[in-house]
């Protein structure tokens, strides 16, 4: 065969290996991460740790609390909105699947059959020796594949797996806000049990005031009034009573109603101490907010809107595309197979717009505005996500600070309470100091539990602002800081 019949079919190998390898060209911006400004770390003080501590995924279980666990465990198996989300992420794996599959060629096998009949009348006759009735058998495979020489496929896939990434990470979101509230409740139910048991004891005593004064004034050492405030004062230790009781109701319903476990019933405990919180070790770095699940769906919500842009622009190109069959086709069955019978066509169609009136171009307006949108949320979510940090290790240090002049003023009112007392059984008072020491003595110890509940409320909030726990013994040493600022 001579040279002049092969070089046809060499040049068109040579342009359609060009199109194979143009067809990893892709248009649009290609992502990187955007830079947000935030301090070094969240201390003020002489130094500063660098890098990230490690995920404390399941910390909860650092205040080692057997009935806190089972709760957290039962939210993250029952919860109704972690069942939601998890839908959501079956979602958008089969649009990722659906997506990318439109990388690869379609092949369809088509297959009919038809019998028909010819006119004897037509104004041009049929040739002699046509049959009248005829058969066609058909049996062929099929593909159309759209080249992807701008890369559109490439980043309407890329866009379809951020968003299944961001959904991943919208799960996590709710994760942690569910295991966040469900702790939190638990230790406000158990500041409840707390103050109950002192205002129980409370209760106690004053019923056992009640009685003395009463027998003080059969006897002629104590008046009417003296009797009066005092049942007064055991009338108000009821009233709180069943305030908290209330209170730790409603409590146990909403962990009910978080845990996806309705009519929950949680055991009161006796004991009027809360655990402590955890505390925070020195110099956690800012870094640590890019491991929250916000902040890593905000930046793959970006990713998309960026990978959209890409497609928009590639649509303003031209498309090529290649279509082709294969196989046979014969008016008897029997015969479909035979190389006779064999039937193909190969062919590549291009598109170009022409004209549109401005809507492609409109379109990648359209999506690079998203972008932008996408970008400054993901900005914000930093900045956000840095703050609550921020804010949950000042008011875990504040209310940390705090314990002591709580403390020593629940001391100096439970002694001032005994001396009350003391003069009054004495008869160098009146019962109104009884009173009013009584009532700060109440004030004082019910403040030193709220705020034992507020510091592991807050400990909580620190715990969902870095996205998870800490590992202290993994934080990197400490350099010595330096001062200056760039």
């Amino acid at each position: 065969m001579s040279a002049q019949y092969l070089r046809p079919t060499h040049q068109k190998v040579t342009a359609l290996a060009t199109l194979i390898f143009l067809s990893g060209c892709t248009v649009g911006p290609a992502y990187t991460r955007p830079e947000v400004p935030l301090p070094a770390a969240y201390t003020k003080g002489e130094q500063q740790a660098e890098g990230a501590a490690m995920l404390q995924y399941e910390w909860w279980k650092l205040y080692n609390d057997a009935v806190l666990n089972t709760l957290v465990e039962n939210t993250l198996s029952n919860s109704r909105d972690l069942q939601r989300a998890i839908a959501q992420m079956d979602e958008a794996a089969a649009v990722l699947g659906a997506t990318s599959a439109n990388l690869l060629p379609q092949i369809n096998l088509d297959g009919n059959s038809s019998r028909s009949r010819s006119s004897t009348l037509n104004a041009q006759p049929l040739p002699p020796g046509t049959p009248i009735i005829s058969n066609s058998q058909r049996l062929v495979l099929s593909t159309a594949f759209e080249i992807d020489l701008w890369g559109k496929l490439q980043r309407a896939s890329e866009a379809a797996r951020a968003q299944l990434l961001g959904s991943r990470y919208a799960h996590d979101v709710m994760a942690i806000t569910l295991t966040g509230a469900a702790s939190q409740t638990y230790f406000t139910l158990r500041a409840l049990d707390a103050q109950i048991t002192l205002t129980t004891q409370t209760l106690a005593l004053r019923d056992e005031t009640v009685a003395v004064v009463t027998s003080r004034l059969n006897g002629g050492l104590a008046s009417a009034l003296d009797l009066n405030q005092a049942q007064l004062s055991r009338s108000e230790a009821a009233l709180q009573l069943h305030e908290l009781q209330r209170q730790r109701q409603l409590a146990e319903n909403q962990l009910g109603l978080i845990s996806g476990s309705p009519g929950l019933n949680i055991a009161a405990t006796a004991e009027a101490t809360l655990p402590a919180a955890i505390r925070p070790p020195v110099g956690l770095p800012s870094t640590l907010v890019e491991r929250r699940p916000d902040v890593k769906q905000a930046e793959q919500m970006l990713i998309a809107a960026n990978a959209r842009i890409g497609v928009t622009k590639a649509a303003q190109l031209p498309s090529f595309s290649l279509t082709g069959i294969l196989g046979g086709q014969s008016s008897e069955l029997i015969d479909i197979l035979n190389s006779g019978a064999r039937i193909w066509s190969l062919g590549l169609g291009a598109t170009l717009p022409l004209f549109d009136a401005g809507k492609l171009s409109a379109r990648t307006r359209e999506a690079e505005a998203v972008q932008q949108q996408a970008l400054a949320n993901y900005q914000k979510t930093v900045e956000t996500a840095f703050k609550e940090v921020a804010d949950a290790l000042t008011n875990t240090e504040q209310s940390g600070v705090s314990v002591a002049d709580l403390q020593a003023r629940a001391d100096a009112a439970s002694n001032a309470l005994r001396l009350a007392q003391m003069r009054y059984d004495a008869g160098y008072s009146s019962y109104l100091e009884v009173l009013d020491a009584q009532r700060t003595h109440n004030s004082a110890t019910q403040a030193l539990i709220q705020n034992s509940q507020a510091q592991l409320l807050y400990n909580i909030d620190l715990m969902k602002a870095l996205g998870g726990g800490w590992d202290a013994e993994n934080l990197p040493a400490a350099p010595v800081a330096n001062n200056s600022r760039s």
